[in-house]
């Protein structure tokens, strides 16, 4: 027995085929999206476009071409925020990054970098309640992200390849703004002068990026480095976790490749 019914279920086929995306056309008919998902690997199994096979080359296994720009960017945001799974029931582990859902915006540039780093793939977006994940599901994304390990990012070596490294170093800007948008921020200080007898107040802007992993925070400074941004490290009790960017030349530096997130 067909629960949803062959007319509801090829409506749905419908607007997948035309490239409406699961989480939409789930909540179009009240469906799981699991049901949802299913529905859509079977149509294209049956059309001989079975995802992470024929229709998904890889850039590493395949030579396929990568989009090297939007991958510097992702890259910054999976080493900050991001993960990879593999669910139960699942073929394929799935790239997660996990966006606030404060600043909607990065997360439109989040799916964006996916979808053209895994152009024959699928994105969707998971509500966790107050952020959401956003998740793409191939059998090539340890491929594409070698850094995937047991445990914490911080409690093991996270070192870039040399094609990655490769990567970084021919569109540096587009990796800090990743790792800005994932661990880092925007914000404006504030402090009180007495000019002439007068107390007035002075306002400046600076980044801040905090990460646990000693690796990740060079990689970001190593990069730093390369484009002339000037940054200190500021020390949280014995911890060094934070990365200051204050100084005038460089925080316009910043604002003109990275701004504040959005």
């Amino acid at each position: 027995m067909n629960v949803h019914g062959t007319e509801v279920r090829q409506k749905a086929l419908t607007l997948l085929r035309s490239g409406v995306r699961n989480v939409d056309v789930a909540r179009r008919f009240n469906i799981p999206p699991g049901t949802i998902g299913k529905w859509l690997h079977v149509d294209r199994a049956k059309r001989g476009e079975c995802p992470g096979r024929r229709s998904s080359p890889c850039p590493r296994c395949d030579g396929r071409q990568l989009d090297e720009v939007a991958y510097s960017y992702l890259l910054g945001l999976y080493l900050g925020d991001g993960y990879i799974v593999q669910w139960s029931g699942h073929r394929a582990p799935s790239l997660v990054i996990t966006c606030d859902d404060a600043w909607p915006g990065l997360m439109d540039e989040c799916e964006l970098a996916m979808r053209a780093v895994f152009p024959n793939n699928s994105v969707c977006r998971a509500s966790k309640g107050g952020c959401h994940d956003l998740k793409l599901c191939s059998t090539h994304v340890h491929c594409v992200f070698p850094q995937h390990g047991p445990g914490k990012k911080h409690e093991r070596p996270i070192i870039l390849e040399s094609w990655q490294q490769d990567i970084v170093d021919a569109h540096p800007w587009e990796f800090i703004r990743g790792l800005i948008h994932s661990d880092g921020c925007r914000i404006t200080n504030w402090t009180t002068r007495l000019v002439r007898g007068e107390r007035k107040r002075y306002e400046y802007p600076r980044y801040f990026f905090t990460n646990k992993s000693d690796d990740i925070r060079k990689l970001l400074t190593d990069t730093l480095d390369s484009v002339g941004v000037e940054w200190t490290a500021l020390a949280r009790g014995n911890d060094a976790y934070n990365i200051s960017i204050a100084r005038k030349a460089s925080v316009a530096l910043m604002d003109t490749h990275v701004g504040p997130k959005h």
